[in-house]
């Protein structure tokens, strides 16, 4: 039977795959005249306030007492370490080619997942990894010409995505007793409690960047930050998480569309080639893990 076309779902994915996308290239306008530091700062303080906000209107509880410590280190990895991370990696490293090594965190989270929740990963996961990886060499590979930096900024960037993928995989049982937006909410506001280590020269900075700068990274703490989770929620509630997450994979796609037209980054022959290989092997990695999902629903519908 054919699914039903949803317009409403189909605008909500698409605004989700180029809010996050637009982070890339705007990370490294931000980064003209902030540290890497400080703009994780900036965006998770604007991105929690504007929380809070919604938090205070919603009402929203506190977690239980007893969670709060896998919260606050979940929140650390999963936004401190990875935006981070992601800022320091893009000082040396395009937008385009940042957000194709971001690409690797499903298969990053999937082999967590056998390694901690000894779940199986299959012969298609286990080739669709080694594809992936694959292509981050080759993209590491064909920037070997240029300045070391570079193959530097891709370890940092794989640091970023192996950091986010820990905080997916432990993310489960909280998302289960609390749901996504309201989780999502506590792990933000974890990460931002961390990175008020980096506050000091903060007004300075402020004060010093070209308003231009500063603009871009407010649109960091709002809209990649936010409403990226709260259009992924509204689609996972209706679709289920393995098509709610199906398109995620576009996400590279426009990031190099973006950063072509908003920084003039035209992207190498191995960036494209690289990428290509790479998006193809977490493609391989997830295709069959959804039609094993969607078996096993159908199985249990049937006990």
């Amino acid at each position: 039977m054919l699914k039903k076309f949803n317009v409403k779902i189909m605008v909500a994915q698409f605004i989700m795959i180029l809010l996050w996308a637009s982070a890339f290239p705007a990370i490294r306008v931000a980064l003209t005249a902030y540290s890497p530091e400080h703009i994780s700062l900036l965006r998770l303080l604007i991105g929690s306030i504007v929380l809070l906000i919604i938090a205070v209107i919603t009402k929203t509880p506190l977690p239980a007492l007893k969670d709060i410590p896998a919260i606050l280190l979940l929140g650390f990895l999963g936004f401190t370490v990875y935006q981070v991370a992601l800022n320091y990696g893009e000082q040396t490293i395009s937008a385009g080619v940042a957000s194709l090594l971001v690409s690797t965190t499903p298969i990053f989270t999937a082999l967590l997942a056998v390694f901690f929740y000894r779940e199986k990963l299959g012969l298609w996961g286990w080739l669709g990894s080694l594809v992936g990886f694959c292509g981050v060499a080759f993209i590491s590979i064909g920037g070997s010409t240029e300045d070391f930096a570079f193959n530097n900024g891709i370890i940092i960037v794989l640091v970023a995505s192996l950091s986010e993928s820990i905080y997916f995989v432990f993310q489960r049982r909280y998302l289960e007793k609390y749901g996504a937006l309201r989780f999502t909410m506590y792990a933000i506001w974890s990460g931002t409690i961390f990175m008020l280590l980096f506050s000091p020269g903060l007004g300075e900075a402020i004060m010093d960047a070209p308003l231009n700068a500063t603009f871009v990274t407010l649109y960091l703490g709002i809209f990649p930050t936010i409403i990226p989770y709260f259009m992924l929620a509204y689609v996972t509630a209706r679709t289920g998480a393995a098509e709610a997450t199906s398109t995620l994979y576009l996400t590279s796609v426009f990031a190099f569309l973006i950063a072509w037209i908003w920084l003039g980054e035209v992207p190498h022959f191995s960036a494209i080639t690289g990428g290509l290989i790479t998006l193809i092997g977490v493609f391989i990695a997830n295709i069959k893990k959804e039609d094993i999902m969607k078996e096993n629903i159908n199985a249990e519908s049937l006990n």
